[in-house]
Parts: C-alpha cells; sequence; structure tokens
C-alpha cells in the first residue's frame, strides 16, 4: 500500500515540488516520483510504499546487500569492490574510536559486522530482513528489531541505511540514546548533488526507488545531525560509489549498450564524478559525528 508523506522529516515543511519520475529498476519497474521539500530541499520519495508493503520490492537476486547477490559481472564487481571497502571501513572505526561495542544497523549480510569481530570488537547489528539474517555469521548478534538492542555502543553504522528508513527522526533519536559519551556515528549517504547524479538524472541508479525513501544533500544530514544533538566531525568520500553506480546507471540508461561499452562509459563517468567532486561532493559520502 502506497502512503503520502505529509510533512518534511527535516524541517516540518508540508509543500514539496516534483524534482522527477524514475523506475524501480531493480525490481518491478514500477514509475515512482521525487518530491522536493520547498523550504530545505530534501528529495522525498512520494508517495512510497508503507513499511507493511515495503518488502517486496528487496525480493530480488540485484538486492545484493540482502540476497549475496549471483554470478554475474555487476555482482561480482560489487563483492571485489566489497573486500576492499570492508577494511577502510573498519580503518576508519579505527581511527575514531577504541575497540569496544560496535553496532552496525542495517547489517545485511553481515560481512562488516564480520569483519568488525574479527578484529576484536564486541559486534551486534540489526536487520529486518529475515533473508538478509540467516546469511549471517552466528556470532554476530544479529536481531530483527532496533527495540531490542539496550547495550550502549561507542561506535554506531550505518552503510548506506539511513535513506531507507520510514520513521527517520525516531529511528535517530534511539540510536543517539544507544550512543555513548564520546561515542560517535558513522553514516554514509548517496549524494544526489555529486556529478553522476546531475548527469544520469532519473536514470541516476542511486535514487534507488522505491528502497530508497530520502535523498539527501550535505545540508539536509548536517540539520539532521545537529537536531539530534550530534556535532559534525568530518565528511570522508567513498570514490568507488562513483563507478558502481555509474555502471547501473548505464544499464538503466543504455540497455541495448554492449557491455563493453557501458564499462567503459561508466568508468569515464566515474572518473569525471570523482575530479568534480572537490573536497566532499562525491557520489556517496560518510558522514562522521560524535556525541
Amino acid at each position: 500500500m502506497l502512503e503520502q508523506v505529509t510533512a518534511c522529516p527535516i524541517c516540518g515543511e508540508k509543500e514539496f515540488s516534483k524534482h522527477l519520475d524514475t523506475l524501480d529498476y531493480t525490481t518491478t519497474r514500477e514509475p515512482f516520483t521525487i518530491q522536493r521539500c520547498s523550504h530545505c530541499s530534501l528529495l522525498i520519495t512520494n508517495p512510497r510504499p508503507d513499511e507493511s508493503s515495503i518488502g517486496k520490492y528487496y525480493h530480488s537476486d540485484k538486492y545484493i546487500s540482502h540476497t549475496g547477490g549471483s554470478q554475474t559481472l555487476m555482482d561480482n564487481i560489487y563483492r571485489t569492490v566489497r573486500s576492499t571497502t570492508l577494511k577502510s571501513k573498519l580503518a576508519l572505526i579505527n581511527k575514531y574510536q577504541s575497540k569496544f561495542n560496535l553496532l552496525d544497523y542495517g547489517s545485511g549480510t553481515g560481512e562488516f559486522l564480520a569483519t568488525c569481530k574479527d578484529a576484536n570488537w564486541t559486534v551486534a547489528g540489526v536487520e529486518p530482513s529475515a533473508e538478509a539474517r540467516v546469511k549471517n555469521r552466528k556470532d554476530l548478534n544479529v536481531v530483527d528489531d532496533l527495540s531490542k538492542i539496550t547495550t550502549q555502543a561507542n561506535a554506531i553504522t550505518l552503510w548506506h541505511v539511513l535513506e531507507h528508513i520510514h520513521e527517520l527522526n525516531e529511528t535517530l533519536a534511539k540510536l543517539r540514546s544507544l550512543l555513548t559519551n564520546n561515542g560517535t556515528i558513522f553514516i554514509a549517504v548517496p549524494n544526489h548533488e555529486s556529478y553522476d547524479a546531475q548527469y544520469y538524472k532519473n536514470f541516476w541508479a542511486a535514487y534507488d526507488v522505491p528502497r530508497h525513501l530520502w535523498h539527501f544533500s550535505k545540508e539536509n544530514i548536517k540539520t539532521l545531525l545537529t537536531r539530534h544533538n550530534l556535532r559534525l566531525q568530518a565528511i570522508v568520500p567513498m570514490k568507488f560509489d562513483a563507478y558502481y553506480v555509474s555502471l547501473l546507471s548505464e544499464g538503466y540508461k543504455n540497455p541495448g549498450r554492449s557491455s563493453i561499452i557501458k564499462s567503459a562509459s561508466a568508468f569515464t563517468r566515474g572518473l569525471v564524478s570523482n575530479l568534480k567532486a572537490g573536497k566532499d561532493n562525491h557520489s556517496s559520502l560518510i558522514y562522521i559525528a560524535g556525541t
């Protein structure tokens, strides 16, 4: 069932304008509209599936963070890049926090949690998808709902998860309450102000409707962090994302092209996106904030 967002979760504005129309390219090819808040410019998938009906849009081998993926070229590229980024994510966590308790919200099939566990962190995860949870290692302490987490953590991570959350402020408030004094939260989200987003427009894969409910700018995230008494410490680029998102976007925009041409074009667009990004306007960004 579709539901209408009537107020912006960041500023409370109730007036929206159309940003663009796009499709669910991953599962159903249904059309969806992305609207822009008239005050703070947050982009919102609106209307959207409610929490009781969103699940079917994740049921696809293409949704690799829940299924582990298949043996397609795209999924193999994803897994190869993931093995590298897992190590860089762990290094980033260790730069800001000493080993203690880590909570990964939206832990998917558990690869990041396993990396942290093997590096002697005490870990817990939250993953609503039963299909994804069953693929987690048994020693990772993954539950289906945030209400079941009672122990505070000095590091909380959300890797491309915030954009999926229906109850945005309620969830952030709960996560904030679970963060220790001097704790750090790491939030990775796509950046629709990046070059690759502007180039691909409605074919930009990181819009990923209707799974992505919110589409944030840097100012949106800064406002949201301040609202929840979190102090922004740094913004870190995820440079690999420009190439992967461009590769998916090429497939959506030019489905009839050969794989070689699409791959070459995607590499070019990803490279240009990173070169044009400057300090912090990359395809995806990690926001690091503390208490």
